[in-house]
């Protein structure tokens, strides 16, 4: 089953997803292999440059096809996403190819801000059938947004909160905390 797709709370959980981006004025477009899906939507969307890179291969398509320099990338089964804390993510961007936050030490990649100075590492490590979405961060200017950092902005850590399961879903429709 598609994610994106899935009601959380009577809403997809890609309408979640959109109504907290686009709060932020930013470009908003989608990479997806099947747009005709989409369409409803009415944004703009690409598909993978690179077919079956993964996740990684998302980040690279995104990064490829943005028209800013710097893009805000975030997945689509992360409805709880927090305006304040991605426009610190945005704010940051200076001086930085990667703005990522950092939760129990570990990245959260699908959540993050990349600069078209990524494009070639990632290019590189996808060429060499390596798809880990942080695998190219020891090659660029990286800034971690460490945990403490994030709960200023999102004290409980819902942003990272993801819908892959029935049980999560499930989970999420019976506890609501102002979505």
């Amino acid at each position: 089953m598609d994610k994106s797709f899935v009601p959380l709370l009577g809403k997809t959980l890609i309408q979640h997803v959109l109504d907290r981006v686009q709060v932020l004025g930013l470009p908003v477009f989608l990479v997806t292999n099947r747009p005709e899906d989409y369409a409803p939507l009415g944004l703009p969307m690409f598909s993978d440059v690179v077919p079956g890179a993964g996740s990684l291969g998302g980040l690279y398509s995104a990064v490829t096809y943005s028209p800013a320099h710097h893009t805000l990338c975030v997945a689509c089964d992360m409805p709880f996403l927090n305006p304040a804390l991605l426009r610190a993510l945005v704010d940051l961007r200076a001086g930085y190819d990667v703005i990522v936050p950092r939760i129990d030490g570990f990245p959260e990649a699908m959540h993050a801000v990349y600069s078209k100075e990524c494009l070639t590492p990632m290019r590189t490590q996808i060429d060499q059938g390596r798809y880990k979405a942080i695998g190219f961060y020891g090659r660029v200017r990286l800034r971690f947004l460490e945990e403490e950092e994030v709960r200023r902005y999102d004290p409980d850590l819902r942003s990272f909160i993801n819908i892959n399961t029935p049980e999560e879903l499930a989970r999420e429709q019976g506890d609501n905390p102002a979505s």
